[in-house]
């Protein structure tokens, strides 16, 4: 703007351009004061009285006239009528467009008066007239207009409003789609690798959490270009460094930067991998995955997941049930590789044999943990050997092995001093010898439980009850065992789940005592006795404190049972009456009208019980859950069609 108006200098009075050559020398600015552009931005609308202050801060303003050769010759050197001024600041407040605002203050004709006056004359430009932006882009002539250097005490409106380089007609860039940006530290430094800001324009908003891509920064000064203090701008706010020199000349646009940036970005994501994240991040994706998936899918990407597969960690808790691929070999080659397994799981694995568990006990002394349920092939052998060369066992399942005997039992007596835990279901060769051995040398011993086991008598629940005294969990289903030595554990004080299902000579005497003496006693399973009658279950509810489940599946009893436990009982949540064929719609009701603890009614095959009934008691008291035929099909019916199941609903044949 400022070379077009030095080519139509002819216009302006002699002594204006006498004034302007005599000055020339010691001003960049082709005509004398502050550019139009200074009184734009740093005047305001607030009267005449304060004109001289917005006057003085444009002159001060005017250090970028070298760039854009706009000046505005001082006030009070051109004479010029007051009432030509005045006239001509009425008709510039009746502009009603930003466009007629520009082509007023470049009209030729009004050039000379606004010059001479310029003082009054902008002094009545209204504010709402000049956005900056629209201003300087609609105008009929291309110009390219600087960001203007903020000046103290000026208003900070018009701080941002085109861009310097020559790409002025550019607006701001589309907001970035990387990485979240960071923001310009309060001092003006770099935080997170964000961009210095430029024309007090922040790199990323806090605030919304959009990033966007700031305005192309001011070209420095030579003083402040050959500063080592002035770091180069970031790109995007991820810290890149500018490859361009600060000089309005050679730096690159807005848009060059932009796919700059992207260009780095896209480059950037074509290396990134999963294997780039730290390994014990990687660790903690695999943990997540199955022995099988690990083995046969994660280890086959590359040899970097398959050293990572390999890891100790991994190895620490071996689940290889129901693998039928598992044999000896495998065992040998993880007891021979991995020496610090604790737990292990080989149950339904049938091509395991003595010779793989005694190898694997060999190599791996600290195991706690053996779980090998119908492991018929296995015999006295492996669970011997896990005895002898690991100490630290605490947990041994070896539910349903026919070959077990004694012999192993006294093994784990003699050396496994820490056992805590240990099933021994269905294994049938196993007596009272062994029991008592087992007993006398696991004073440690919490959980046992036997069922079907033909040889296990009074004996071993006799010596159980007083060499384990810490015993919570025991059960005896099956065993023929009697009263007299399920009396014995009374003395468990411990003891908070009891499994006495289908003990044959199990009489009402002996349950009510037991429910007496064991305070924390919470789960009772009385299921398959046909001795327990209302009586027994009356007893059981009034001094049963701390019962939660009580299990009456096929027991004698009748709705006066039902009946007690909701009156007596303000604890019991589980009530399982199934196959209880005199149990009617009386006790069902007055058990769930009463009962302020249940949760849970098991009906199940109850055929006094009708079906209405339940339907209406389902809506009664929906906290409660209520198990008959009917009800259970309905529920699995509801979870198959929440799991996406739908009905084949075609007619075709």
């Amino acid at each position: 703007m400022g070379h077009l108006l030095s080519k139509n200098g002819l216009r302006l009075k002699k002594k204006t351009r006498k004034l302007h050559h005599r000055k020339k020398k010691k001003r960049n600015c082709l005509l004398q004061g502050p550019c139009m552009l200074c009184f734009i931005v740093h005047s305001s609308s607030s009267g005449l009285d304060d004109d001289s202050d917005h006057l003085e801060a444009g002159v001060n303003g005017c250090r970028h006239n070298s760039v854009t050769g706009i000046s505005v010759p001082g006030v009070g050197e051109v004479g010029i009528g007051a009432a030509a001024a005045s006239k001509l600041a009425e008709r510039y407040t009746t502009l009603g467009s930003p466009e007629d605002c520009s082509k007023f203050l470049l009209s030729p004709r009004d050039l000379a008066i606004w010059e001479g006056q310029g003082r009054s004359l902008l002094s009545a430009v209204p504010t709402k007239l000049i956005p900056p932006p629209v201003l300087f882009r609609t105008a009929g002539v291309s110009v390219s207009v600087p960001i203007p250097v903020p000046v103290p005490g000026c208003t900070s409106d018009y701080t941002e409003m085109v861009c310097k380089r020559k790409c002025s007609e550019v607006q701001r860039c589309t907001p970035c789609k990387q990485p979240r940006c960071a923001f310009a530290a309060p001092d003006g430094g770099l935080e997170h690798g964000g961009v210095e800001g430029g024309g007090g324009e922040t790199a990323s908003n806090s605030e919304s959490g959009h990033c966007h891509l700031p305005l192309c920064p001011v070209p420095s000064s030579s003083s402040s270009a050959s500063s080592s203090s002035s770091p180069a701008d970031g790109c995007c706010g991820l810290g890149l460094q500018a490859d361009s020199p600060h000089s309005s000349d050679s730096s690159p646009c807005c848009l060059n930067h932009y796919g700059d940036c992207q260009a780095r970005n896209s480059d950037a994501a074509d290396h990134l991998s999963i294997n780039h994240l730290p390994s014990s991040i990687l660790l903690k994706v695999l943990s997540h995955l199955t022995v099988k998936e690990r083995c046969l899918c994660a280890s086959l990407v590359c040899k970097y997941w398959r050293d990572l597969c390999l890891d100790f960690q991994f190895w620490k808790q071996i689940d290889l049930s129901g693998l039928q691929q598992v044999d000896d070999d495998l065992l040998v080659k993880i007891a021979s590789r991995r020496q610090n397994v604790t737990e292990i799981n080989i149950s339904d694995c049938r091509g395991v044999h003595d010779h793989g568990v005694a190898s694997l006990a060999s190599h791996c002394p600290g195991l706690q943990k053996y779980t090998a349920y119908r492991c018929k092939q296995l015999c006295d052998i492996s669970l011997s050997a896990l005895a002898t060369h690991c100490p630290l066992l605490v947990k041994v399942h070896v539910g349903n092995q026919d070959k077990l005997t004694d012999a192993s039992l006294k093994k784990l007596g003699a050396n496994c001093s820490e056992l805590r835990d240990i099933h021994l279901g269905q294994c049938y060769g196993i007596t009272d010898e062994g029991m008592m051995a087992l007993a006398r040398g696991c004073p440690k011993l919490q959980r046992l439980y036997l069922q079907e086991n033909k040889m296990v008598t009074d004996q071993s629940v006799r010596a159980v009850a007083e060499h384990c005294p810490e015993l919570q969990f025991v059960g005896f289903m099956g065993c023929p065992v009697t009263s007299q030595g399920v009396i014995h554990l009374t003395a468990l004080r411990n003891l908070s789940v009891l499994d006495l299902r289908h003990i044959s000579e199990l009489n009402n005497e002996t349950v009510m005592e037991v429910v007496r003496k064991c305070r924390k006693l919470s789960s009772l399973n009385l299921c398959l006795n046909w001795s327990i009658n209302d009586r027994c279950v009356e007893i059981i509810a009034k001094e049963g404190r701390s019962l939660k489940e009580l299990y009456l599946v096929s027991c004698k009893i009748t709705d006066h049972a039902l009946i007690a436990i909701g009156q007596y009982s303000s604890t019991i949540e589980t009530v399982d009456a199934g196959w209880c064929k005199d149990i009617t719609d009386q006790g069902a009701t007055q058990i769930a009208q009463s009962s302020k603890s249940l949760r849970y009614l098991g009906l199940m095959r109850c055929d006094k019980v009708n079906e209405e009934t339940v339907e209406r008691l389902v809506v009664q008291y929906p906290h409660i859950v209520f198990s008959t035929v009917m009800q259970d099909c309905k529920r699995t019916l509801e979870r198959a069609y929440q799991m996406g199941w739908s009905p084949n609903t075609s007619n075709s044949s």
